[in-house]
């Protein structure tokens, strides 16, 4: 790995709060969503990629310290998922990135890693697919997992912003939005006896 410090365009020895602050402006800078539709797509995410990669190391080897002879130069460098995930879980992002959502299932349902990232890509899978309850419930998963994880948070962030709308639209077509479900079994059950006498 790369000088994490210079990855995140930050000085040796900077504090927790100056690498968490280095780390938020990086992610905005280049994360895959602002490059959809862009050549750089592919240059954005394995820069995403690697800045997480430098905030986790960081992060799990103290802020403050230096970066030198004694760091781990592989690409676990301290991950949260003690390194597990790189290439298995970047070939099933690659998989979801490219549509090939069958491919990306079969490599999930295979994996014996069960970790934060495994639960986010099936998050972003189920988004795909448009399993909108399921991937939050995957996200939900992801973020307690790794709580401290940005791509988790702002895909959350992002997904519940996005689907606000399809819920409210899909609570306000003859059903109140509450919580619930037996109310809402009721109120089908007696549309059906009223309309069909089915019941």
């Amino acid at each position: 790995m790369n000088n994490p410090y210079e990855i995140l365009g930050i000085k040796e020895g900077a504090s927790k709060e100056e690498i968490k602050a280095a780390y938020k402006a990086q992610v905005k800078k280049y994360h895959p969503d602002k490059h959809q539709d862009n050549p750089l797509y592919d240059l954005a995410e394995e820069k995403l990629r690697e800045i997480n990669e430098a905030y986790d190391y960081l992060m799990n080897n103290g802020g403050g310290a230096s970066y030198g002879a004694g760091s781990q130069s592989s690409g676990s460098y301290g991950r949260s998922d003690g390194g597990k995930s790189s290439p298995e879980f970047r070939d099933v992002r690659s998989a979801i990135d490219r549509g090939d959502l069958s491919r990306a299932q079969d490599m999930l349902s295979r994996s014996s890693v069960r970790n934060a990232e495994w639960h986010f890509l099936t998050a972003m899978l189920n988004l795909r697919r448009g399993w909108y309850d399921d991937a939050v419930t995957s996200l939900q998963t992801a973020i307690s997992m790794d709580p401290s994880n940005f791509e988790y948070r702002s895909a959350m962030n992002s997904l519940m912003s996005q689907t606000g709308g399809y819920r409210n639209a899909a609570y306000n077509r003859g059903y109140q939005n509450t919580n619930s479900q037996l109310c809402q079994f009721l109120q089908c059950w007696c549309c059906a006896d009223m309309l069909c006498d089915c019941i």
